[in-house]
């Protein structure tokens, strides 16, 4: 929007004219709005304006919508203008009603309908166009040559039957054109019979509004007829459209559905295939391992005989060590008797230091529950106080909600006199509703008997509607054998895809069986392959539990060596452990020593908790408190002005009262008797 604004400006500052202020006002509405629709109508635009918008136009890529409904357009404003439309890009909708356009108008219309391509809708009510035949003949073949014009609206342009005829010449080379609006011109019978004629051949306009041209009622039905049948024949070659459309996407989509299949059927052969091939691969290759396997047991074989050899001999010398470590234990057994009495001498003394201990802990765990109980009963003390407080508390919200009652009873009084103020006011509306009534019943009788004029209307279009329908039946049936056809085609298609699919199935099934007898064969192959490792297997069995009986006799010879080994190192290993157990329980005796402070440190720190969290509770109560007080002294202050008011009403009546006493004649009768 800014940049047509700027645009408009700059082309005025080079041309050396003043803009509109109308325009600039309107330019900057639409900005405002942030609206794509141009709206100069009733505005006169002068012949520089028009050439400069015309200018404007030609490189304007923002506005759809021009209206330029009476604008009092020159002929060579409008020629200027509408040129710079040519080329235009944007504009959609042109509005140009009310101008009084005339030939040149027509001629620069033709030119525009022939050159531009984007144009959509196009008003040209209340002109000229019609009055001069050969301007409107260049208008007609502008028109002809348009592709993209879909609405065209030509009311009140005084176009006569010539013109009709040439209308007539256009729209049999128009394939575009959907609405034609010729209301209140002057075809007559001859242009109703030449734009019959051309409708006929005109397929796609489907409404078209010819009232007020003296054209006889025969030649409108039978041009409403052919807009109704362009309006059926569009919907069935939509329906039939779409139709296609959904057939041939289920017709692609069966193709892909049938190439996947096969792709899929091809890969799960290839994976085959390749399984095949890697397990003849594997097969080959555990039978090098398993022989590779068997040269190592064998040598694994020659390996042990000797090594039993050297075994046997490692025996012998294992006897002789046996019998020197007897002698060792002896003298251990004896160096082990004199460390348990130096250890029995030991654990008295521990025995001693650790009652002393005990003593120690009793009393000190006496000093503490004493100091525990201390803090018990400080802390029932402050629990005591607590209560008292909560019950001022208490005392203080009892006497906060007597105020509160009071007030609202203050409150009820003043709103039951609000109460009759409102009776009054809801009678006088009561009063003007009943006035309202009346109006709506006068109404409603003129609504029915307009209703009633409406359903006669209604009936006799009710009539023409059945005569639409029979019609609408025949072209039904004509619309449901060329289905029947399309089907019949279809079916035909079907049946060379099922075909076609059978026969790539039979292929790929050959290839399948192919495929399943060399599965057979290579499964033969592999279970000759297996017998031969079944047998190799046994054999290095049969080998493995001759080396097992070999290998028991070794370790039953390393079991004696271990077990004597294992009685010494059990020894040691008991004398250690009742040591470590003795640690361990001094270690957890002062780790309950270590638990029974920390509790006592932890009692301390909730004490100062609660006593902190008691004193925060008092304040907050405090202060709520005084915030109560300020707002009971408020709420006094507020009676107390309310209280004064009502004085001064009361004051102000009584002397209202007073003075009307005064001034009616009982008051004069009243005053001698005085």
């Amino acid at each position: 929007m800014e940049d047509f604004r700027w645009m408009y400006l700059q082309l005025c500052k080079e041309g050396g004219v003043e803009p509109q202020e109308n325009v600039v006002t309107q330019l900057q509405e639409s900005k405002n709005a942030h609206s794509s629709r141009l709206d100069l109508g009733g505005h006169s635009l002068s012949t520089d304006t028009c050439i400069i918008l015309g200018r404007a136009f030609q490189k304007d890529t923002v506005f759809t919508e021009v209206s330029l409904s009476d604008c009092m357009l020159t002929e060579e404003g409008t020629k200027m203008l509408l040129a710079g439309l040519f080329h235009n890009t944007s504009v959609k909708c042109l509005d140009l009603k009310g101008n009084n356009l005339r030939s040149t108008g027509a001629e620069v219309l033709g030119k525009l309908l022939g050159c531009n391509k984007t144009l959509r809708r196009l008003v040209l009510e209340w002109n000229a166009l019609g009055v001069w035949e050969e301007s409107f003949s260049l208008f007609c073949d502008g028109l002809a040559s348009n592709q993209t014009l879909t609405q065209l609206d030509l009311r009140n342009n005084q176009i006569n039957h010539h013109g009709a005829s040439e209308l007539a010449l256009a729209l049999r080379h128009n394939s575009a054109l959907e609405e034609l609006d010729l209301r209140w011109n002057n075809i007559g019978l001859l242009g109703g019979r030449s734009l019959l004629e051309a409708l006929q051949k005109n397929k796609s306009i489907v409404q078209l509004e010819m009232a007020g041209n003296n054209i006889p009622s025969d030649i409108l039905k039978a041009l409403e007829q052919t807009t109704g049948n362009n309006t059926e024949r569009e919907f069935t070659l939509r329906e039939s459209r779409n139709k296609t459309h959904v057939l041939s996407r289920e017709i692609q989509t069966l193709k892909e559905e049938k190439g996947r299949q096969f792709l899929n059927l091809m890969e799960t052969i290839d994976r085959q295939r390749e399984e095949m091939g890697r397990s003849t691969w594997s097969t080959s290759a555990q039978i090098g391992q398993l022989q590779e396997a068997l040269n190592e047991r064998k040598s694994a074989i020659n390996s042990l005989t000797a090594k039993l050899q050297m075994t046997e001999a490692a025996l012998a010398l294992s006897e002789q060590k046996s019998q020197s470590m007897g002698e060792l234990l002896s003298r251990m057994k004896a160096e082990n008797e004199e460390q348990k009495e130096e250890q029995s001498r030991l654990r008295k003394k521990k025995e001693e230091e650790n009652s002393l201990r005990e003593g120690k802990l009793h009393r000190e765990i006496q000093n503490l529950m004493e100091t525990n109980g201390q803090l018990r009963n400080k802390v029932d003390e402050l629990e005591c106080r607590s209560k008292a407080q909560q019950q001022q508390i208490f005392e203080l919200k009892q006497e906060l909600a007597n105020s509160t009652t009071e007030l609202k009873m203050r409150l009820t009084k003043a709103e039951d006199r609000l109460e009759s103020e409102k009776r009054r006011s809801k009678q006088a509306l009561e009063d003007m509703e009943s006035l309202r009534h009346k109006e709506v019943e006068h109404i409603s009788r003129n609504l029915e008997e307009s209703e009633k004029v409406l359903q006669e209307r209604i009936f006799k279009l009710e009539t023409q509607r059945i005569q639409l329908e029979e019609e609408l039946c025949r072209t039904k049936a004509a619309c449901v054998t060329e289905r029947a056809h399309a089907e019949e085609e279809l079916g035909k298609v079907r049946a060379q895809m099922r075909l076609e699919e059978q026969e790539r199935v039979s292929s790929l099934e050959e290839k399948l069986r192919s495929l399943r007898s060399s599965m057979q064969e290579m499964q033969l192959h592999c279970s000759q392959q297996k017998q031969t490792i079944s047998e190799l297997q046994a054999k290095n069995s049969h080998q493995s539990i001759e080396m097992d009986g070999l290998r028991r006799r070794i370790e039953e010879l390393q079991q004696d060596l271990s077990g004597k080994d294992q009685e010494k190192v059990a020894e040691v290993s008991r004398v250690r452990v009742e040591l470590q157990e003795q640690i361990g329980q001094l270690e957890a005796e002062r780790t309950a020593q270590e638990g029974l402070k920390a509790k006592i440190s932890a009692l301390e720190r909730e004490l100062k908790v609660l006593t902190n969290n008691h004193r925060e509770v008092l304040l907050d109560k405090e202060s709520e408190k005084s915030s109560m007080l300020e707002k009971l002294r408020l709420k006094e202050v507020e009676i107390q002005r309310m209280k004064e008011d009502e004085a001064q009403r009361a004051s102000y009546l009584q002397s209202a009262i007073l003075t009307y006493v005064q001034g009616s004649p009982l008051g004069q009768y009243s005053s001698p008797k005085k």
